[in-house]
């Protein structure tokens, strides 16, 4: 991992394991009861003062049926999830694509379908919320998907100083034809707080391709927070050698710098080359 801050040029190595077991059972009357639990462990990954061994994880449990699915746990990034647009391939990652807001981790959640349509809703602890629809069906020889999401969340300046409620909307649409997927975002978060508010709106795009064992990416992202631009590209590379391992590859820039009231609001300005083997079953 290579990375360049606009200060500074390092080099880093770092080894990332993750994993994911899950229980599932039938009940007589058919509901589906189940818990899902997610760990990853970083060797070396980095902290504020020093690099050390790092263990994240979350968990959630569900109850579903043929009226769709309640959850309760770690579920904040549902709704977010099945909205958003497809991430890149490889180790791409394009940054400020969609709301800066955000719910608390733990909440409870509701997930159904009907006919093409899936609509989701989560709430946190603090009153915030997510809710989200996505309409998925072919279209001739494309498959075509349309989502809509608001959210209420909380950001937090990039001093730590200051935090604002958050309100915004997005629209996502995606075409796929054959091995190539096209789809492009748009939204807008409305920034308040007891003293300065900020406005937003963003446009994201895409392309993604898959020709034999190399799957490639492009993605591009522009938006404006009062009057300031905010940027960032992502490219991604994926080479698959054999069942389950692959080299991947990430070109990442973001950059964004604001300061309301004496508080930096966002400040980033961040290139990173990401070159990893990594292996899955």
């Amino acid at each position: 991992l290579a990375r360049d801050t606009g200060d500074v040029d390092d080099t880093d190595a770092d080894l990332i394991g993750n994993f994911q077991v899950g229980a599932l059972t039938q009940l007589p009357n058919r509901w589906r009861v189940g818990l899902i639990y997610f760990g990853q462990y970083g060797a070396g990954e980095p902290s504020e003062t020093d690099r050390d061994d790092s263990y994240t994880d979350n968990a959630a449990v569900s109850v579903g049926g043929t009226w769709g699915a309640v959850l309760a746990g770690d579920v904040s990034g549902i709704v977010g999830e099945q909205t958003r647009r497809a991430r890149g391939v490889g180790n791409a990652s394009l940054a400020f694509d969609g709301a800066l807001g955000g719910l608390a981790d733990r909440g409870g959640a509701y997930t159904g379908r009907f006919g093409p349509w899936v609509v989701g809703t989560v709430a946190d602890g603090d009153g915030n919320f997510d809710v989200g629809a996505t309409f998925q069906r072919p279209a001739g020889d494309k498959d075509v998907r349309l989502t809509l999401r608001a959210t209420r969340g909380v950001y937090a300046a990039a001093d730590g100083a200051r935090r604002f409620d958050s309100s915004a909307g997005g629209i996502v649409a995606e075409i796929i034809h054959g091995s190539t997927t096209f789809d492009a975002g748009v939204g807008h978060e409305r920034f308040s707080s007891n003293g300065p508010d900020a406005g937003r709106w963003y446009v994201s795009a895409g392309v993604r391709n898959k020709t034999g064992m190399v799957s490639l990416s492009l993605e591009g992202h522009f938006g404006r927070i009062e009057g300031r631009d905010e940027i960032s590209v992502a490219f991604g590379l994926r080479y698959d050698l054999a069942r389950g391992l692959s080299v991947n590859l990430g070109l990442n820039h973001a950059e964004a710098r604001l300061t309301l009231d004496g508080a930096r609001f966002v400040d980033t300005r961040d290139t990173r080359g990401i070159l990893s083997l990594r292996y899955s079953f």
